[in-house]
């Protein structure tokens, strides 16, 4: 299969990121095809969607799509403030490890400022 793709709106609650990882884990497994590092996907999916809700609202668009070579995880939020680069606390438990760590395995990550107000922030991965 060349192309695939979902969508999973949600909105805050205690399961939001295990069930965005399920969702990813159920999309990785219809596509029919192994794909580079499905555990790498599942992070990227676990830190964009745990941003989104930390920093950006109470409710994300979760979009996985798989294109010949590259899986795009897409996460949309509320907010207009992008994600920044940050040293990450190793003591005080307030996190900025996640945005690092998405560009670091990603192949290439874009924000994208939406007209209906919030962001969409992708990342692109080796599939």
């Amino acid at each position: 299969m060349d192309t695939m793709c979902v969508d999973a709106t949600t909105i805050r609650s205690a399961t939001a990121v295990a069930e965005a990882r399920e969702t990813t884990w159920a999309f990785l497994e219809a596509l029919g095809q192994p794909v580079v590092d499905s555990e790498t996907v599942v992070l990227v999916v676990s830190e964009l969607v745990t941003n989104a809700l930390r920093h950006g609202g109470d409710a994300y668009t979760l979009r996985l799509t798989a294109h010949p070579h590259l899986i795009e995880v897409a996460v949309d939020d509320p907010s207009p403030q992008a994600p920044r680069m940050r040293t990450p606390d190793l003591n005080g438990g307030t996190g900025g490890f996640g945005w690092g760590m998405v560009n670091h395995l990603a192949h290439s990550t874009k924000v994208t400022r939406r007209t209906a107000g919030g962001k969409t922030v992708s990342a692109f991965l080796a599939r």
